[in-house]
C-alpha cells in the first residue's frame, strides 16, 4: 500500500539494494518507502519528501543503522520545514530523555497536568499487602490514576508479558487501599502501564483480557503515547537543535524537561555557559517549535 501511495514521489529514483541494521540488531533491505511514509505522515510536503529522499539515496551506505538514517532524514527535513520536522523527531526526542527514566516520568507528569490533573512523581504508597513506589500519581475531582512507567533506551525494546503481569499485580494490591489526594479519601480508579516504546503481542493480549490500561507507541491505535503528547501541545527539551546533548542533560538534571520552560525563563540557560547570542538562538527556536506551551 505504501509503495503505491508514494510511487509518485519515488518514481524514477535509482534504488540500490542496500542492507541496513535495525535497532534490534537485525539486518534488512533498506526500503525508501518507509522513510517517505514517515515524512508524509507528519505533514511534510511532497516537494520536501522528494528532496529528503534524493539526498538519502545518495548517502545511504551498507550497514548504516536505522537510527542514523532517520536522524539524518530529520536534519534534512528540518532545513526545509521545521514544524513537520519537529513531529518527525518526537519519538527520538522522547528517547533522548534517557538514559534514566526520571525525566520521562517528569515529562509525563507535565502531560497529565495539561489534561487538568494534579500530579506527584515518585510516590511511595501503601497497598493492602505492601508498599509500592509509584512513578506517577495523577488526580482530579473525578479520578485517581497511578502509573508505572517503563523507559527504554532503544526503540527496538518492547515491554513484555512479564512487565504487564508485574504491573497488574501491583495495581491489584493498590486498588484495595484508601488514599487521600485532593483533600478527600478515595480509592484508585485506574492503574496504567506507560512505555516510550511498544508492547509485545502477549502483553497486549493479557492487558486486554485483564483490563490493564497500557499506553505505548502506537498503542492503543489512535490513542497511543504519540497522540497523548501531540494533544498536550507539549514538547520535551530534547527537541531543540540549538542545544548540545550535554546542555540538554544539564537542564534535565536540574529538573527542566519542557521546551517551553526556557522560552518563559531564559535564566534557565545561564548556567550552561552560553553567550547572549546563543541563548537568543535557543529562545528563537522555542518560539517556532513550542509556541503554545
Amino acid at each position: 500500500m505504501r509503495g503505491v501511495l508514494f510511487r509518485c514521489i519515488i518514481n524514477g529514483m535509482n534504488q540500490k539494494k542496500i542492507f541496513i541494521t535495525k535497532t534490534n540488531g537485525k539486518r534488512e533491505e533498506f526500503d525508501i518507502n518507509k522513510v517517505a511514509y514517515s515524512l508524509k505522515k507528519v505533514g511534510a510536503t511532497e516537494e520536501s519528501v522528494r528532496g529528503v529522499l534524493t539526498h538519502l539515496q545518495e548517502e545511504i551506505k551498507e550497514g548504516m543503522t536505522t537510527h542514523d538514517i532517520y536522524k539524518h532524514a530529520f536534519s534534512l527535513l528540518h532545513k526545509r520545514e521545521q514544524v513537520p520536522a519537529l513531529r518527525y523527531s518526537m519519538r527520538r526526542s522522547i528517547m533522548d530523555l534517557g538514559p534514566s527514566g526520571f525525566p520521562f516520568e517528569k515529562f509525563l507528569g507535565e502531560v497529565f497536568k495539561k489534561k487538568g490533573f494534579s500530579v506527584l512523581v515518585g510516590q511511595v504508597v501503601k497497598g493492602r499487602c505492601v508498599e509500592h513506589e509509584v512513578d506517577v500519581v495523577a488526580y482530579n475531582a473525578e479520578k485517581l490514576i497511578m502509573a508505572e512507567v517503563k523507559f527504554h533506551n532503544e526503540l527496538g525494546v518492547k515491554s513484555d508479558l512479564k512487565v504487564a503481569l508485574y504491573v497488574k499485580a501491583r495495581m491489584d494490591d493498590l486498588k484495595h487501599s484508601p488514599f487521600n489526594y485532593g483533600g478527600k479519601e478515595r480509592k484508585l480508579d485506574e492503574g496504567w502501564l506507560i512505555t516510550n516504546t511498544k508492547f509485545s503481542a502477549p502483553a497486549i493480549q493479557y492487558a486486554e483480557c485483564e483490563g490493564l490500561k497500557m499506553i505505548g507507541w502506537n498503542y492503543p491505535v489512535g490513542a497511543g503515547l504519540e497522540t497523548m503528547v501531540e494533544q498536550s501541545d507539549l514538547h520535551p527539551i530534547t527537541v531543540l537543535t540549538t542545544l548540545s546533548q550535554g546542555h540538554k542533560k544539564q537542564l534535565m538534571d536540574s529538573g527542566t524537561v519542557l521546551c517551553g520552560s526556557v522560552r518563559h525563563d531564559k535564566s534557565l540557560l545561564k548556567p550552561l555557559g552560553l553567550s547572549d547570542s546563543e541563548i537568543q538562538s535557543v529562545v528563537d527556536e522555542t518560539q517556532l517549535l513550542c509556541p503554545v506551551e
